[in-house]
């Protein structure tokens, strides 16, 4: 009884009304456009789960994340999304476990609950950057070789993934924005792919929930990084 009330009480009223709205929206979805891909249904599921636990700040997190990576990596191949799969599966599974890594060893305050908060500086943003821009030519290349459907809105989105996977393993409260960022591209992504099939608007929908998410996760973080702040300075 007490493990139930934790839970209960361990998110917020709001907190609790995004992912149930998410997850109603994601079932309907499902049930009115697909109802035979249950891999995607799972991914979806998982994924607005993810997000919720990042947005507090919980390493279970990114554990989840780097299974909705794999799902997402078989989904995306079945479309011949090859950009897509290459960059979770190379890059958005592989940095998710770097950054469970990370989040483990910087809790806040000894609660494993909750990744200390970071603050990255200006040199390192521009490091980031000048990498960002030699991975999205890299993968462009890639993607050519491949004959990735939609490869520019797919090029897009490995340099949003990038910055996004960058910024969650460097615990900077702007991952969630690049994490939206690469949300609208991949809204955009499957809105085309569901021109030829119409089954994967049920991922479209998964996407415009992760877009609500992934907001809300930057707002909880900006306020998590000033509470963090605030208890630092007191003790000081």
């Amino acid at each position: 009884m007490r493990n139930l009330k934790k839970i209960l009480t361990y998110f917020t009223k709001l907190e609790w009304g995004i992912w149930i709205s998410s997850v109603v929206l994601i079932l309907l979805s499902f049930v009115i456009f697909d109802r035979e891909n249950y891999m995607t249904l799972g991914a979806s599921l998982l994924g607005v789960t993810s997000i919720m636990l990042n947005a507090k700040g919980n390493p279970l997190g990114q554990l989840l994340m780097v299974v909705f990576s794999l799902l997402y990596g078989v989904i995306s191949y079945s479309f011949s999304y090859y950009g897509e799969m290459i960059t979770y599966l190379g890059m958005t599974m592989p940095m998710a476990v770097l950054a469970l890594i990370s989040w483990l060893r910087n809790p806040f305050e000894g609660n494993r609950a909750e990744v200390k908060v970071n603050r990255i500086s200006k040199k390192e943003i521009g490091f980031m950057w000048i990498l960002t821009i030699i991975v999205t030519i890299l993968f462009y290349y890639i993607l050519e070789t491949f004959e990735t459907a939609n490869i520019i809105p797919s090029t897009i989105s490995v340099t949003t993934s990038f910055v996004a996977v960058y910024l969650t393993f460097r615990r900077s409260p702007y991952f969630s924005l690049a994490y939206a960022s690469n949300d609208i591209v991949l809204i955009v992504l499957w809105v085309l792919a569901s021109m030829e099939d119409i089954t994967y608007l049920s991922v479209v929908v998964c996407f415009v929930a992760f877009l609500v998410n992934d907001v809300y996760a930057f707002v909880s973080w900006k306020k998590m990084e000033r509470r963090q702040r605030a208890k630092i300075c007191l003790y000081d």
